[in-house]
């Protein structure tokens, strides 16, 4: 008869303290604890899942029992208490699930069963798993059980949530907290299963299922059955990778030797080859954040011990990390760990990746800036011209200062000028002083002197009645207007008008004619400024036919209302509205 298929999870579950992987304190402190028969009433054994908990507390329950112990602390395994425990017929160990067992009537049992001494050996002992699952009812009816239990009764509590568990509950225990186990310490245990089971297996793929496993042994052993159900008995990295669905590690090596030379496109061709193989992308992303916080540890020898990862993978860490400084590190950290937090929400997620892509290139390899045609930048002065020349003086013409390119780039003006006079336009005082500041400069430069003081710019830019009200509109939300409410409200309600190069503006009645007197010249000077023409000029007129000429009392108003409007003098007399 074929021997029947037992996974390796149950088979090369440990059987003694020795057995026990990654968990060597807390082990030696429970034989300790044995051996000098200092035997707690509880113990609450507390971890992340498939770290040995329940294990633990099995071994615990058959060594107390054991008839023969060993110097070491161990079980003999060859008394009847232990050959029971063996068999599973032990009638000394209870195990109880509180997952399916978590009602007030399932303590209220197990109380009642405490109160039986055992047959054979010296302890009951309870293993409740997954207590943390007991409702706040089944917990205060174990509460005084717990504090106070028979001589014989030993309770083992397990859990993965400890911080559900009560206060009371927790004080009544010594609690034991078990370490997520290494990756080498995996390793280590996997290499032992697969030479029992004449398996063939690389050691960097058992480095690869270690870190799937998460630091779960249980978890580790699961996915060592799959891997040579897939592979046989020959297993390589290949292999395990593939039916993992781990993406190999040399495409982040590759990459960040990509991005430390500034490459954008391969790494966009990697990312896409990436895709292609049925990766998701926010998977791609975390394993490169992960890549990159290894690097991280790798650049400092004391931090190289929290690496996770096999002794060959460890030297290929230390060698790029020698490539990338520690600003492109924390950068690229950040950068990757933006990325992550925007995945879920973004509308195009692959444009989000190779957005990352790109910045992480930039690190180390920035754009240079490219000069914008509108920039605001001063232009470097030409050098003087020969001695010989003859410089032709002229007015200066004000146009926007772009700098200088191989094509520049001219812009369509308007024609000149916008507005009709029938007469040539005299040039302007400020403008004749330009020219003559400009002939003394040109006459101290032939002289070989320099002046300190640059010549006035004037702007003569053209524009018409509807350009003078984007740039009136514009000015009306400044600062300086809004902080006056009664000009920023007589400015706003105003239509400026264009008159032979002149902004007129009519007002009501004086009042609002000199609040904004006050800010003229301010005002004056920014429409000059957006226009880009200094030859503007502003002149503000009162309109006398304006009835709001005159200011007039509420009743005056009152009373020009109702001659105006009989229905509304009727109005008045109904509501009684009339001025005490």
């Amino acid at each position: 008869m074929e021997e029947q298929y037992v996974v390796s999870a149950r088979k090369y579950r440990p059987a003694n303290f020795r057995s026990v992987v990654g968990q060597h304190a807390l082990t030696e402190t429970l034989k300790n604890a044995i051996a000098s028969r200092h035997l707690a009433h509880a113990y609450l054994f507390c971890g992340p899942r498939g770290v040995g908990k329940t294990t633990c507390a099995r071994i615990f329950a058959k060594a107390i029992n054991c008839e023969h112990l060993t110097p070491e602390g161990e079980a003999c395994e060859q008394c009847e208490s232990c050959r029971a425990f063996n068999e599973q017929r032990s009638f000394n160990i209870h195990e109880l699930d509180a997952a399916s067992n978590n009602g007030v009537e399932d303590i209220r049992t197990l109380v009642d069963q405490v109160r039986i001494p055992p047959q054979v050996g010296r302890y009951s002992v309870y293993i409740v798993d997954e207590v943390h699952m007991l409702s706040t009812a089944a917990f205060n009816a174990f509460l005084k059980t717990l504090e106070e239990p028979p001589a014989h009764a030993i309770f083992i509590l397990a859990t993965t949530e400890k911080h559900k568990i009560l206060p009371t509950i927790l004080s009544r225990c010594q609690i034991y907290d078990f370490n997520r186990i290494t990756v080498n310490d995996m390793v280590e245990y996997l290499q032992y299963v697969a030479s029992n089971e004449g398996v063939t297996i690389e050691k960097a793929a058992l480095n690869v299922i270690a870190k799937k496993a998460d630091g779960a042994m249980r978890d580790a052993l699961s996915i060592f059955d799959q891997v040579v159900s897939f592979c046989g008995k020959e297993v390589t990295y290949k292999m395990v990778i593939e039916d993992l669905n781990v993406l190999d590690s040399e495409y982040y090596f590759r990459l960040i030797d990509m991005l430390l030379q500034g490459d954008v496109m391969p790494s966009m061709l990697l990312l896409d080859e990436v895709l292609r193989k049925g990766f998701d992308a926010q998977h791609f992303v975390s394993g490169l954040a992960s890549h990159i916080r290894d690097l991280m540890m790798s650049h400092d020898p004391q931090t190289v011990q929290l690496l996770e990862v096999s002794d060959d993978v460890a030297v290929q860490y230390a060698e790029q990390s020698k490539q990338c400084s520690l600003q492109f590190i924390f950068k690229a950290l950040e950068l990757t760990n933006k990325c992550s937090l925007d995945y879920k929400v973004s509308q195009n997620k692959r444009l989000l990746v190779e957005l990352l892509l790109t910045q992480l290139s930039q690190i180390n390899n920035p754009l240079q800036p490219v000069a914008l045609a509108n920039s605001t930048a001063p232009v470097s002065q030409p050098a003087a011209a020969p001695k010989t020349a003859t410089p032709t003086v002229r007015a200066t013409v004000a146009t926007p200062m772009v700098a200088e390119s191989a094509t520049p780039y001219k812009p369509k003006l308007k024609q000149m000028p916008v507005f009709n006079t029938g007469r040539p336009t005299a040039m302007p005082s400020s403008a004749v002083k330009t020219e003559t500041t400009k002939e003394t400069n040109t006459a101290e430069a032939a002289k070989g002197t320099t002046t300190a003081q640059q010549p006035a710019v004037v702007m003569t830019n053209a524009f018409d009645d509807r350009d003078l009200r984007i740039a009136w509109n514009e000015v009306c939300e400044e600062d300086f207007v809004k902080s006056s409410n009664y000009c920023y409200m007589t400015m706003r309600n105003m239509e400026p008008t264009l008159e032979d190069g002149c902004c007129v503006l009519t007002f009501a009645h004086a009042k609002q004619q000199d609040a904004v007197k006050q800010i003229e010249k301010t005002v004056l000077s920014r429409l000059q400024e957006k226009l880009k023409n200094t030859t503007l000029t502003m002149k503000m007129v009162v309109d006398s036919a304006s009835v709001m000429n005159e200011v007039l009392t509420p009743e005056q108003h009152m009373k020009s209302m109702r001659e105006k409007n009989p229905a509304f003098d009727d109005l008045v007399r109904q509501l009684h509205l009339e001025f005490f």
